[in-house]
């Protein structure tokens, strides 16, 4: 059998195999554009109608536009579920809420208890489900390729448990805050408290409760910090920026003081929005200082869809769409994802149907570190569309809960849903009806007696989450 020696798949070969043992670095590992670095920046609770390039007409971001104009987009692009932790379960695991280790912000079993504080400073004790060792992460997976792989700002799968960190899960560097430690977010947006690493570090700026330093400009800096040390080897970085999640709190709205028919709230939430995006512009901009522009893949979405909070009706933050965060109506999980990559990420929009869970096998594929994709994963590789090309993702089923109270399930035109415990399935034609206003149950009941039967087989059960009947 004759075997390809080619340098590049030698080395590709060697690094899987023997990536524990690697201490050093030549040319060779370079990332390029076919093997690129991954910059994957996740918004927080930012709803589909915030960008200009997806239909806002009052929030201003025209760096993500660019990447838009630039790249590809996607219109029926979901994520995880419809609020954050879940969320990002999926799409750390590839696996999607009826099967992943955490379903909900909360749980109802098992985990650990600790406080919770609210943004208005309310405080309660909750029990919430962390990521156990056995849960295999993007960055457990990418990492086995060579890349070195960091976590800047949130991460909210560690619950209450100190030993769950990004650091304990797959990523090399983290730079943030977590759960576990309540204050280390404190005060949301201008944080005193900061990880680095394993060390909790202060950011002396905002000390005395002072408004320096605004986190997205901190987690801007942690993110070209790791860059430039690892400009000369392949990296996954992960940017989970906590705008705009609530409470809008932004001292500079210099971008909408002029609006006077807005409400404080609404100008300190589109500037929340806009500054967000005048930092992606500052890292796109180290990007192409640095020359890796064209050897990283950019990544942009959001966790779900705008929050109750937010100015949803002065606007538009959900383009229309029914429901809000927390539900699984379109509103909640249907979110802007755009994918970039000079020279190779084509110009186009398009309408597959993706979700989280595709990200792992996706990026697996990309990295070259398919081997070690985990059994059981929901997501398929989706790679193809990022470049041009086509997969049928319409044909399968993609699945949601929130155990006990919402199920949603996804097939080709058709979505089947109830946002209420023990209220009957909606059915809605999303090809037709992407705001969901026509619900078809009542003419098409066996249909939804057969989607209703997909979800129980796509419900599994767990220890977190346990529903009345289940062992």
């Amino acid at each position: 059998m004759k075997t390809d020696k080619s340098p590049a798949l030698t080395l590709l070969s060697l690094t899987v195999l023997s990536h524990q043992a690697a201490t050093a670095q030549d040319i060779t590992s370079l990332p390029t554009p076919e093997r690129p670095n991954i910059l994957f920046i996740l918004a927080d609770d930012m709803g589909y109608g915030d960008l200009a390039c997806y239909g806002n007409e009052f929030i201003k971001t025209p760096n993500i536009d660019r990447l838009a104009a630039t790249g590809t987009s996607f219109t029926q692009a979901y994520a995880g579920s419809g609020i954050s932790s879940p969320s990002r379960c999926s799409l750390m695991t590839g696996k999607n809420s009826g099967n992943s280790r955490i379903r909900d912000n909360q749980c109802y079993e098992g985990g650990l208890t600790g406080l919770k504080i609210s943004p208005r400073g309310d405080t309660t004790i909750v029990r919430r489900a962390h990521l156990l060792p056995e849960d295999t992460t993007i960055a457990t997976v990418v990492r086995t390729a060579g890349y070195r792989t960091c976590l800047v700002n949130k991460w909210h799968l560690d619950g209450y448990n100190p030993d769950a960190t990004p650091l304990n899960r797959g990523f090399d560097e983290f730079y943030g805050w977590l759960i576990s430690t309540v204050y280390s977010n404190d005060p949301y947006y201008y944080p005193y408290w900061r990880f680095h690493g394993y060390e909790l570090t202060h950011i002396e700026e905002n000390a005395h409760d002072a408004h320096v330093r605004h986190n997205t400009d901190i987690s801007t800096d942690d993110a070209i910090g790791f860059i430039r040390r690892q400009k000369d080897s392949p990296f996954f970085l992960y940017l989970a920026y906590d705008a705009p999640h609530e409470p809008y709190n932004i001292d500079d709205t210099s971008w909408y003081d002029d609006r006077g028919d807005w409400t404080s709230n609404t100008k300190r939430y589109a500037s929340l929005v806009t500054h967000m995006d005048k930092a992606i512009g500052r890292l796109l901009d180290e990007l192409e200082r640095l020359g890796l522009r064209e050897k990283t893949l950019v990544i942009f979405a959001s966790d779900n869809g705008a929050a109750v909070q937010a100015p949803l009706k002065e606007l538009n933050c959900g383009a229309g769409l029914k429901g809000r965060k927390g539900q699984l109506y379109e509103g909640g999980i249907k979110v802007p994802l755009i994918v970039n990559q000079p020279g190779r990420v084509p110009v186009r929009k398009i309408d597959n149907i993706v979700y989280f869970p595709d990200f792992m096998p996706t990026l697996a594929r990309l990295t070259g570190s398919e081997p070690s994709l985990p059994q059981n994963i929901d997501g398929i590789d989706i790679s193809p569309l990022f470049f041009g090309g086509s997969v049928d993702t319409d044909s399968r089923y993609l699945y949601w809960e929130f155990p006990g109270k919402q199920r949603a399930l996804r097939h080709g035109e058709w979505k089947c849903v109830t946002v209420k415990k023990d209220a009957p399935l909606e059915l809605y034609r999303i090809s037709e009806d992407k705001n969901e206003q026509h619900n078809l149950a009542d003419e098409y009941p066996d249909m939804v007696r057969q989607m209703d039967e997909q979800m129980k087989r796509m419900h599994h059960y767990s220890e977190n989450y346990p529903l009345p009947g289940e062992k």
